[in-house]
């Protein structure tokens, strides 16, 4: 979500030999633009201070970019995380697999406000849902009523196949276990079961598994070389990648530990996939002018609806009016060992944000707000 979304993914990790860092003053790598973007580089320190080990923001304007990083992307190591390394982007997920669902409805294959039942009979039913209903709009703008739920790496796990992997089936079954929270249309709800159920659609639709339809459509055609949506089994992150990790934060120490691994499938449709600061930003970019959907697919992308105070939402996108006055659009993400955020404007600005942790308790949102705000509109003040 856009700014000060409390409805982050709430993961249940494990925390095994901890490693203790003491994070002072986070060192900074920068280059020449740790002195053109001082203000941008005192709010990711101050970001960074209450994240994981390291941070770094990939950000500029219209024909240019640059990179700033803090604290380390190893711990124990002075190795700052750069703009093309993996991570695993979370629910930035969401807008790839939005953007699909969007180009089969421009082709004629799907209705947004049709029954998700149409196309999925029997699929969502039971336990107070009814999918003649909810429609695939309220899927895509987490307003059908389902109840919040994010698939759990250790307690409660759903069911997996016998190699580990898992079916989307079984986690939307998981997901529907939960019983509504509002009658459709009646409320925003973010649930991960929405986005669940929408690769459902999209392998129904398409004939392929939605790994495989989201590289074809998206991936590929953007010549997003260091973006992949791995396949069930597919654990490993390609290099370069990002070390993520889990913390506790005691006084002015934290303590570390590698972030578990789990398979992709676990989250699939909702946040399997993996890219870099880079990528993220050349597909928003594609996305926000216009260069990956129709212009009636990324009109209805943007109708958005109030999620909160200050979080306005559309169909798989977010949108936020930055303190300068402008607005931009993107999407946040987190899974074990990463929280990130993309937001890109009309005219060219962008901003993406890693940190490689994620904190269930205390996890820095307000700091992660004002550092994309930051730099979105430092780099405003400084064309105008």
């Amino acid at each position: 979500m856009i700014k000060r979304n409390r409805t982050k993914l709430s993961l249940v990790v494990g925390a095994v030999c901890a490693t203790m860092l003491t994070l002072a003053t986070p060192a900074a790598h920068a280059g020449t633009a740790e002195d053109d973007h001082t203000a941008t580089l005192a709010a990711l320190k101050a970001f960074q201070a209450s994240a994981g080990p390291g941070a770094a923001i990939h950000a500029g304007g219209p024909g240019e970019s640059w990179t700033l990083s803090a604290g380390t992307g190893t711990i124990n190591s002075d190795r700052p995380i750069r703009s093309d390394e993996h991570f695993r982007i979370g629910s930035q997920t969401k807008t790839f697999t939005a953007v699909v669902l969007l180009q089969l409805v421009d082709e004629g294959k799907v209705s947004l406000d049709a029954p998700i039942a149409d196309y999925l009979p029997g699929v969502v039913t039971g336990n107070g849902y009814d999918g003649t209903r909810i429609t695939v709009r309220h899927l895509l703008q987490h307003t059908g009523g389902l109840a919040a739920y994010t698939p759990q790496v250790v307690i409660d796990k759903p069911v997996s196949n016998p190699d580990g992997t898992y079916e989307l089936a079984e986690l939307v079954r998981k997901g529907l276990s939960f019983a509504p929270v509002s009658a459709p249309g009646a409320g925003f709800t973010y649930s991960n079961t929405n986005y669940l159920i929408l690769g459902m659609l999209v392998e129904k639709v398409t004939g392929q598994r939605v790994h495989e339809t989201v590289t074809s459509r998206v991936i590929e055609p953007l010549g997003l070389g260091r973006t992949v949506f791995p396949a069930p089994g597919q654990r490993a992150l390609p290099t370069p990648a990002v070390n993520g990790y889990h913390g506790v934060r005691v006084g002015g120490f934290y303590f570390w530990t590698p972030a578990l691994t789990y398979d992709p499938s676990l989250f699939s449709s909702a946040g399997a996939m993996v890219s870099t600061l880079e990528d993220l930003t050349t597909f928003y970019q594609a996305l926000v002018v216009g260069k990956v959907l129709s212009a009636s697919g990324l009109a209805e992308m943007q109708k958005v609806r109030e999620a909160g105070p200050g979080v306005s939402f559309g169909l798989g996108l977010g949108r936020k009016e930055l303190s300068c006055g402008i607005v931009a659009w993107g999407h946040s993400g987190g899974v074990p060992g990463y929280m990130s955020q993309t937001m890109v404007t009309e005219n060219g600005r962008h901003a993406s944000v890693v940190t490689n942790a994620l904190f269930q308790i205390n996890a820095p949102a307000d700091q992660l707000h004002e550092l994309l705000d930051t730099a979105l509109c430092e780099d405003a003040a400084q064309r105008s």
